[in-house]
C-alpha cells in the first residue's frame, strides 16, 4: 500500500481523542484494525429506495462493488443520499435533482471520504449524483443501475414510457379495453431497472460512460445480467487505483467529455433532458459549455441507434448489439478520442475492440435512423434564450410549420380542456402550454408532451406542433418544442401568447417566432401579471428563490462551481 497520507486520514490516523473517537465507534460495526491502516476509504453513494422502482437493486449491486473495493486494498462504506423516482415523485423529479445534488455533495464532503462510487438508476439520481460529487472533486467512477428487461404483452414488445402512450391513445379512443390496459400495466415493468427505451435514465448511463466517468458498457447491461453485477464490483476495484493515482472527477469531465457527450446523444437518439442535465454539471465543474454548444457540436451527427422512441427497439437489443463502444466507433471521427476514462485507457483505446452485431439495433453511418439526430436549439422572439426540439422523433413534415395558437394557461387547464369536443383545434394547431417552468408549475415538470385532443386522435392524427417552457419525458415522442426560456412564469414572452396567434417553427432554420408586431406585445406586456409563488418556506421557497433558467441548466445560482473538499474543523 502506498503511504501517502489520504483524506480519511483526518479522522482515522489522528492521536489522542480526535483518532480514538471515529476509529472507536466505527469498530462498533465490527471494523477490524487493518481497515484503519492507512488505506483509501471508499464511499459507496446509494440511492436505493422501495419508493424508487427503477433503484430497487442497487442494494444488492452495493455488495459487488464493496467486494471489489475490498479486493483492491480499499475500505468501502456505504451511504444513503435522497432518491428521485419519476413514477412516484410529485410535482416533479426535477425540482429535488439539485436537492439531491446538495446531499451529496455534503455527505462527501462531512465524511472521511477518499473516492466515491456513485449508485444511480432513474432519470434524476445520475446527475444528480454526478452535480453533487463535481463540486466535491474526488476521485470518482459512476455506476448504472441498467435497463429492466423488455416487456412482453400480447405478442407485442413493450418499451417503457413510449408505450405508455401509446396505450393511453388505444384506450381513449376505445382500441383497447379495460382489462387489455391492465394486462398491458403488468406486462411492461417485469424486472428491476430503469426504463428499457432510450429515455432519459438510459440516455444519462450512457453519455457517463461516454464522458469516461463510468465504465465500459454502463449504459446498456441490463439490470437483471449478472455482468452489471461484474461490472459494479470492477468500477470497486477501480476506484482504489484512481484515489492511489489521485486521478481527480475534474481531469475526466473536461471539456472534450462534454463534446463528446453532445454528439453521443444525437448518435443514440437520447433524451432531451441532457441538455439541461450537462449545462448543470459544467457549471459545477467551470467548464465552458453552453446551449449553442449543443446545437454546433450536434448538427449533422446522424441517429444510429435504433431504439424507442426515434426507432423500433429497446435496451435489452441494444446491448447484444454491442453497446455504446459499437456506437462511438462507428462515428469515432466525430468524438475527441484521446479523452481519459475512468476504465485507465482512453476513450480511443476503450472502444477499439467494440464490435457491432446488428445492423439493425446499431445501423452504420450511411443507412441512419435519421441523418441528423442531434438536438436542435431555437431562437427566435418566442425563445430569446432558446429552446429545444428532438428531430429524431419529430415528425418530418411538422419540422416546417406555420398554423394557429391554442393557449393553455397552465397544466390543469390543458387537462380540463384538451378532450373537450368543443375545442377549436384542427391538425395545423399548435399547442402552447404556459406556465410549466423551473419557477411557473414549479419545477419544470414532463409535460411538455401534451397528449393529442381525442377528437383530432379520433380523425388519425398522431402528431401535433406543440411548445413549453416544459419538458418532455425522455420516452416520449412528437414535434414537441421544450425549455423555452424565458419562461412564461416570470415574464417570458411565452406568457404573451394568446389563442389566434399565428406561430412559424423553421427546425433548419433554428426559428420560432410568434407573428405578433411588437406594439401589440409591447401591450400585452404592460397587462400580464406575474402569477403568485407556489411556496413561500422550505426548500420550495429556497428553489424559486435561487433556480436559474433552462439555457443555465436548471441549477442554483449558489452552487454553480465547486468548494472542493476542504479540511474541516472536528466536531468535538
Amino acid at each position: 500500500m502506498t503511504k501517502r497520507p489520504y483524506r480519511s486520514a483526518e479522522w482515522f490516523a489522528r492521536e489522542g481523542k480526535y483518532g480514538f473517537i471515529p476509529r472507536s465507534w466505527m469498530k462498533s460495526q465490527g471494523f477490524g484494525p487493518e481497515l484503519f491502516d492507512g488505506r483509501p476509504v471508499i464511499g459507496i453513494c446509494n440511492t436505493w429506495s422501495e419508493l424508487v422502482p427503477c433503484n430497487r437493486h442497487l442494494g444488492d449491486l452495493a455488495e459487488h462493488v464493496k467486494r471489489g473495493v475490498l479486493l483492491a486494498g480499499g475500505f468501502p462504506l456505504e451511504f444513503p443520499v435522497m432518491s428521485l423516482g419519476e413514477p412516484l415523485m410529485r410535482p416533479t423529479t426535477m425540482m429535488f435533482r439539485n436537492l439531491a445534488a446538495m446531499d451529496v455533495e455534503e455527505t462527501i464532503r462531512a465524511n472521511p471520504i477518499d473516492g466515491v462510487v456513485l449508485l444511480a438508476g432513474c432519470d434524476k439520481t445520475t446527475p444528480a449524483l454526478l452535480m453533487g460529487a463535481a463540486s466535491c472533486d474526488l476521485p470518482t467512477i459512476l455506476v448504472s443501475g441498467g435497463p429492466m428487461l423488455n416487456g412482453r404483452f400480447r405478442g407485442r414488445v413493450l418499451g417503457s414510457g413510449t408505450d405508455v402512450f401509446r396505450l393511453d391513445e388505444e384506450y381513449r379512443t376505445g382500441a383497447l379495453d379495460k382489462a387489455g390496459l391492465d394486462a398491458a400495466e403488468a406486462a411492461m415493468s417485469r424486472s428491476a431497472g430503469s426504463c428499457m427505451t432510450m429515455g432519459t435514465a438510459s440516455t444519462m448511463a450512457s453519455i457517463a460512460e461516454a464522458m469516461g466517468i463510468a465504465p465500459s458498457l454502463n449504459g446498456a447491461i441490463p439490470a437483471a445480467d449478472s455482468r452489471r453485477s461484474v461490472l459494479a464490483e470492477t468500477a470497486g476495484k477501480r476506484i482504489v487505483e484512481l484515489v492511489k493515482n489521485d486521478t481527480r472527477m475534474s481531469q475526466i469531465l473536461t471539456r472534450a467529455a462534454f463534446e463528446n457527450a453532445v454528439v453521443v446523444t444525437g448518435a443514440i437518439g437520447g433524451s432531451t433532458n441532457a441538455v439541461l442535465h450537462l449545462l448543470a454539471l459544467a457549471g459545477r465543474l467551470g467548464v465552458p459549455f453552453t446551449l449553442d454548444d449543443w446545437d454546433r457540436l450536434g448538427r449533422d451527427v446522424p441517429c444510429l441507434v435504433d431504439l424507442r422512441p426515434s426507432g423500433r427497439f429497446l435496451m435489452e437489443d441494444f446491448f447484444e448489439a454491442g453497446g455504446l463502444p459499437v456506437v462511438m466507433k462507428r462515428i469515432g471521427d466525430r468524438l475527441h478520442l484521446d479523452a481519459p476514462t475512468v476504465d485507465g485507457p482512453t476513450l480511443g483505446e476503450v472502444i477499439a475492440p467494440a464490435v457491432g452485431h446488428d445492423d439493425e439495433v446499431i445501423r452504420q453511418p450511411d443507412n441512419p435512423v435519421t441523418a441528423d439526430g442531434g438536438l436542435v436549439v431555437l431562437r427566435g422572439n418566442l425563445a430569446p434564450q432558446g429552446a429545444v426540439i428532438k428531430p429524431s422523433a419529430a415528425t418530418p413534415r411538422l419540422m416546417q410549420h406555420r398554423g394557429r395558437a391554442i393557449v393553455f394557461a397552465d397544466a390543469e387547464d390543458f387537462r380540463a380542456r384538451v378532450d373537450d369536443p368543443d375545442l377549436d383545434v384542427d391538425a395545423d394547431s399548435v399547442l402552447v402550454l404556459q406556465n410549466a417552468g423551473p419557477r411557473g408549475y414549479p419545477g419544470m415538470p414532463e409535460v411538455g408532451s401534451m397528449a393529442i385532443p381525442k377528437k383530432l386522435l379520433a380523425e388519425g392524427v398522431t402528431d401535433l406542433v406543440r411548445l413549453s417552457d416544459a419538458r418532455m419525458s425522455g420516452t416520449a415522442y412528437g414535434t414537441v418544442v421544450l425549455h423555452i426560456a424565458p419562461e412564461s412564469a416570470i415574464g417570458g414572452p411565452l406568457a404573451l401568447v394568446r389563442t389566434g396567434d399565428m406561430i412559424r417553427l423553421d427546425v433548419a432554420g433554428r426559428q420560432l417566432e410568434l407573428e405578433v408586431d411588437a406594439a401589440e406585445m409591447a401591450r400585452r406586456r404592460a397587462e400580464w401579471v406575474a402569477p403568485p409563488p407556489h411556496h413561500d418556506r422550505g426548500y420550495g421557497r429556497i428553489f424559486l428563490d435561487h433556480v436559474q433558467q433552462a439555457d443555465r441548466g436548471v441549477d442554483f445560482d449558489v452552487l454553480v462551481g465547486g468548494s472542493g473538499t476542504p479540511p474541516s474543523k472536528v466536531s468535538f
